[in-house]
């Protein structure tokens, strides 16, 4: 596990920043937009700034179609399912919920991991992070989201079923190690698979067409989710994926709940209960425990402490 430089933590800073900030635009956008419309016009406007960085970088496309297979069931994982699960949980959820249940993602890639790799078992340190994590689930959603099926109860479902979909892709996007494709090549040809497949299916589903013209408010947000939250927060991500590691970058699933909750009670005037910050916290536990570094501070300690 590589060390953060100073320069690596500012980046995962600015990261969970975007990331918190995509709950809140999603929490402004589906007042007005439909959930297909909104995760049609993120990745159709997220593949446009990236295939323009890669023109700017002197990038160019892969054309093999087994690439862009690729490309399209990474973006299926990472972007379609996820992304329309998340938007539409955000109709009933507040946008600081959404970011506190889809911090399990690193809990579930953990279990993706352990059956469907061969080299990231999982050890009993894990199993703790895990059972702690999906603890700390069971008191942000509270046991009302299972006494009625609609769409109320559904919702926190959902999210966590995009933070599975996200282990998935966790797992697939491995292969891209040894493609030799760029890291922008790599995030610009999953939005361009996922816009392809999406912005046919939102016409026919939404027919925006026949919607009333949105607000400057939710333009505003469809800009800051497309452009930051998913252009601008794929390039930093795959560079501290190159300069931290996966371990470290691993740390942004704690700051981004933080972000998206203070975002939401600021500008959204949402509520923060009280089973939310208790179940984020022992959430942030698990993770902290999955992370390993705080356990082999305290043995560091321990072991250092002259005996009498």
């Amino acid at each position: 596990m590589s060390a953060m430089t100073g320069k690596d933590w500012s980046l995962l800073v600015v990261l969970s920043t975007l990331w918190g900030g995509s709950f809140l635009f999603i929490g402004i956008a589906v007042k007005e937009l439909p959930p297909l419309c909104i995760v049609a016009l993120r990745v159709g406007l997220a593949a446009l700034a990236l295939l323009l960085l890669a023109r700017l970088l002197r990038l160019s496309l892969p054309g093999s179609w087994h690439t862009w297979a690729a490309f399209l069931g990474m973006g299926i994982l990472n972007n379609v399912i996820p992304f329309c699960l998340i938007v539409w949980a955000q109709t009933s959820l507040t946008s600081g919920l959404a970011s506190v249940l889809n911090a399990t993602t690193p809990f579930f890639t953990v279990i993706v991991a352990h059956y469907l790799t061969e080299d990231e078992r999982i050890a009993p340190r894990k199993l703790v992070s895990i059972l702690t994590g999906f603890l700390g689930v069971a008191l942000v959603v509270g046991p009302e989201a299972f006494e009625g099926i609609d769409s109320n109860a559904l919702a926190p479902l959902a999210v966590l079923g995009a933070a599975l979909s996200y282990a998935f892709a966790s797992v697939f996007g491995r292969r891209f190690r040894t493609m030799g494709i760029a890291p922008v090549v790599t995030a610009a040809g999953q939005v361009t698979a996922s816009t392809v497949l999406l912005v046919p299916i939102a016409l026919m589903v939404d027919r925006p067409w026949m919607l009333p013209l949105p607000g400057w408010q939710t333009w505003t947000a469809m800009g800051g989710l497309a452009f930051f939250s998913t252009a601008l927060a794929y390039v930093l991500f795959f560079r501290l994926l190159a300069s931290a590691g996966a371990t470290n970058l691993m740390l942004v699933t704690l700051l981004v709940p933080i972000s998206a909750l203070l975002l939401g009670w600021l500008v959204l005037d949402e509520s923060l209960e009280l089973n939310h910050l208790s179940g984020m916290a022992v959430i942030a536990l698990g993770l902290l425990t999955l992370d390993g570094r705080l356990i082999r501070h305290l043995k560091r300690q321990e072991t250092s402490v002259p005996l009498r």
